[in-house]
């Protein structure tokens, strides 16, 4: 993964956060980080071109009128107020791919000084086996803070870890092992073809990121919500708002507050 600034642009070493959306359903995690965008101002300062993303291009995303700026399939953006880096993905990963994608992602974090990564994405809402929506829109997370993915923060803040993550379970072993560098044995691979329950959140592109950023030695959260394919807008909004709680953003730095 190639990292190519803008010109006259240099990211800011006070951005020691990332925030990057995961594909998924409805796109939430995309639109959230359009969100955070928009809502705080930051300004473009390169692209990323990594081998594993689908080619695309558009036009300018945020401005009222189209400038003729192109949109490309990874863009850098950062908001030095804020001390944070925001990456966005308009384009999907070539299939089996994934695993190469997240290990560029997290090199390319590494090295550019990022100390704390947090993933935007969503999950498929006919999986969603506890429905509890008395307090509206429930976020749930997942964090390298502890092995068994908890965090103090995110509790604080009445979210729910992921209830699906377990450590010790072959697919999210078996993304762990392939984040190492290592190899497992034939027997104990997560066979394509006998997909379990279990199995599909480790399969989903936000696992994948999150076991190759940990295992970078970065502090990584996930922040999470179950939706549906159609209008997800109000989701985007939570997700962003989740983002903005975690990490304490001050409303006295967004655009249009």
């Amino acid at each position: 993964m190639e990292f190519i600034t803008e010109p006259g642009k240099q990211p800011h070493p006070d951005c020691s956060t990332m925030i990057l959306p995961a594909l998924s359903i409805g796109n939430v995690g995309q639109l959230a980080v359009d969100l955070l965008v928009s809502s705080t101002g930051a300004e473009r300062i390169g692209y990323l071109d990594d081998p594993y993303t689908l080619p695309c291009v558009g036009n300018d995303a945020y401005g009222p009128i189209p400038s003729g700026d192109l949109a490309l399939p990874l863009e850098a953006y950062q908001s030095p107020a804020n001390a944070m880096t925001l990456v966005q993905q308009r384009s999907p990963v070539i299939k089996g791919m994934m695993v190469e994608y997240a290990k560029n992602m997290a090199e390319f974090a590494a090295a550019s000084g990022k100390k704390h990564v947090v993933i935007l994405s969503s999950l498929e809402f006919a999986r969603w086996q506890r429905i509890d929506m008395s307090s509206g829109l429930q976020i749930y997370y997942l964090s390298s803070s502890n092995t068994d993915g908890t965090d103090d923060s995110c509790a604080q803040l009445r979210w729910r870890r992921l209830q699906d993550y377990d450590p010790t379970q072959r697919s999210w072993n078996y993304l762990s092992s392939l984040a190492q560098g290592s190899t497992m044995q034939e027997s104990t691979l997560p066979f394509e073809d006998e997909p379990e329950e279990e199995d599909y959140c480790a399969s989903l592109p936000f696992a994948a990121l999150f076991s190759c950023l940990k295992a970078k030695g970065l502090k990584v959260t996930c922040i999470l919500c179950y939706c549906s394919e159609g209008d997800n807008m109000a989701d985007s909004f939570e997700l962003a708002e989740a983002a903005s709680k975690l990490l304490q953003l001050k409303p006295d730095n967004f655009i249009g507050k």
